[in-house]
């Protein structure tokens, strides 16, 4: 399921929640990890993207 999110630059940024490896928060908010060495960095705060994330339900239950 795909998550849209503020990019830094202000741009709507849209990923695929199924794709996420690591989230940690940074100076221009939060940086979001896929695999392969790319990432996305969004405005909005790590505990929100994380709530947002785990809405989509793509994420094992642990």
């Amino acid at each position: 399921m795909f998550v849209k999110l503020t990019g830094a630059d202000r741009t709507a940024t849209a990923i695929n929640a199924s794709q996420v490896t690591f989230v940690s928060q940074v100076t221009e908010g939060t940086r979001i990890r896929f695999g392969e060495g790319r990432s996305v960095t969004v405005v909005e705060p790590l505990d929100e993207v994380i709530e947002r994330l785990n809405k989509t339900l793509s994420f094992p239950e642990t």
